[in-house]
């Protein structure tokens, strides 16, 4: 299984996007998320640093340790909004999560700045760590516009 007691190194993300073993063609088979679940999106959003202020997502990942980033490249499988499965593939010392099926990459760095690339491929680099209320919005709304967010952060 999965959870917070389990290295992401055995599986190559942390589990932030709540999920239920409810299939698709039944609907709702049970009334919510189970502990463990709400449990392990609570600390892990808070150990990977994960915010959001006055509706803009903030990443300020301080309580990360440094054996929980990758030591070596790697191919992680997710599915996106689209239900579609897909292969993103991390260089060493990046750490790989979702928001809202949005996939994130954070990847230490010297400076902090965020890259937004879209579905059509046009690209928003932003200096600092904090995105625009409306980027924000577009993944809370889940509209499936955003292809993945880079983060680059100085640990």
């Amino acid at each position: 299984g999965i959870g917070i007691h389990k290295p992401p190194h055995k599986y190559g993300a942390f589990p932030t996007d709540p999920y239920s073993p409810t299939p698709l063609h039944k609907g709702a088979q049970q009334p919510g998320m189970t502990g463990q679940v709400k449990e392990d999106i609570l600390a892990r959003t808070k150990d990977l640093g994960n915010f959001v202020v006055k509706g803009q997502y903030v990443f300020n990942p301080r309580l990360l340790q440094d054996y929980q980033w990758i030591s070596e490249p790697e191919v992680i499988k997710f599915n996106d909004i689209l239900h579609e499965e897909l292969n993103i593939s991390l260089e060493k010392d990046s750490i790989f999560f979702t928001i809202c099926q949005v996939p994130v990459i954070l990847k230490k760095a010297e400076n902090n700045r965020i890259i937004v690339t879209k579905k059509n491929h046009n690209e928003t680099t932003i200096d600092g760590n904090i995105l625009s209320e409306d980027i924000s919005n577009t993944i809370f709304r889940r509209t499936g516009e955003i292809e993945k967010i880079t983060v680059h952060i100085k640990p």
